[in-house]
């Protein structure tokens, strides 16, 4: 003969609030707001500015020996 369980039902006190779904909404958008006033603008200039080298056309070599070397 099989052994049947059965798991007793949950309480039925369980009047919880959406209190956690609340604040953790209120947190995602605050991130996202900081995101989009600092993360975006900081990122678009550092991707604009690069590296910046400074090459000039012409190099002026003056080698004078001096007497006695």
């Amino acid at each position: 003969m099989p052994t049947i369980i059965n798991n007793p039902p949950g309480s039925p006190n369980n009047d919880s609030s959406s209190a956690g779904l609340i604040i953790g909404l209120i947190l995602i958008i605050a991130v996202l707001v900081l995101f989009f006033v600092y993360g975006l603008p900081a990122l678009r200039n550092n991707a604009s500015k690069g590296t910046t080298i400074n090459v000039p056309d012409k190099v002026d070599v003056n080698v004078n020996k001096q007497p006695g070397y």
